[in-house]
């Protein structure tokens, strides 16, 4: 939400990540990765495509856009004051606005819709693999960020007693408007892991996030960072490490 208020303080403008991490995490020591995971959260929240943003578009090597329109939700008397103080009200009370009336749009949806793979079931050793989001400039390595999903899907069907929802179903939520949340409860999982994939030059960054579903609380969080040649050695490579780090966090003992 402060992300949310900070981008519709400043609608239309261009906001670095330097500024949102100034702002947004005042006092907290973190790094960009933080920016990148809590756009790409509300995002999924608010059903945003980064390709054809309707609410924040990516401005590559700059940082992020309210592309939304912004403006008061009610029309009170301090309106006439003019002060920037009053302007915040607005913008920030029109993002509160959006994002509740995003909110029902988003669980209206999902409680309408009657084609998504269903499981009655929810074992505690049970994780879902979302989509991997491709971040890259242009967005040009969906296949890349795609294959990761499968490669995760693949390693971690192979731990013992660990249930996992096959690549179809996963892939079913691909640029849906459905919360986290949502789709656990849908696919009858106790975890879920989501994460997104970067290049800068002739480097390959992965980020991979471990959700409880019941509470919204990030277990884990890692990134990898690799060479840009060998994309299946790569794809083999961070999957390992995160198979690994998931069998400390979840994995039946």
């Amino acid at each position: 939400m402060r992300l949310l208020l900070c981008l519709a303080e400043h609608p239309g403008e261009v906001v670095s990540i330097e500024d949102l991490l100034n702002q947004v995490w005042a006092g907290v020591t973190v790094s960009p990765d933080s920016v990148y995971q809590a756009v790409a959260s509300l995002r999924r929240l608010l059903g945003d495509d980064p390709k054809q943003p309707t609410y924040i578009a990516t401005v590559p090597r700059l940082g992020y856009r309210m592309v939304a329109a912004v403006g008061p939700w009610t029309d009170p008397p301090l309106a006439q004051t003019g002060s920037s103080r009053t302007g915040f009200a607005w913008a920030a009370g029109a993002a509160v606005c959006l994002a509740i009336v995003v909110a029902f749009l988003i669980y209206g949806k999902v409680a309408n819709n009657r084609s998504a793979p269903v499981v009655a079931a929810k074992p505690e050793k049970s994780i879902a693999v979302l989509p991997f989001l491709d971040l890259t400039e242009g967005m040009s390595h969906e296949i890349f960020a795609d294959g990761m999903t499968e490669e995760l899907i693949d390693k971690f069907s192979k731990i013992p007693g660990l249930r996992v929802p096959p690549p179809t179903s996963s892939f079913y939520f691909k640029g849906k408007q459905i919360t986290v949340a949502e789709i656990a409860k849908t696919l009858g999982v106790a975890y879920v892991l989501d994460g997104s994939v970067r290049k800068s030059g002739a480097m390959l960054r992965v980020a991979a996030r471990l959700i409880r579903a019941d509470n919204g609380y990030v277990v884990w969080s890692e990134t990898y960072d690799r060479p840009f040649k060998d994309l299946l050695m790569v794809q083999d490579d961070i999957a390992g490490e995160v198979t690994k780090a998931l069998r400390t966090s979840i994995a039946p003992r």
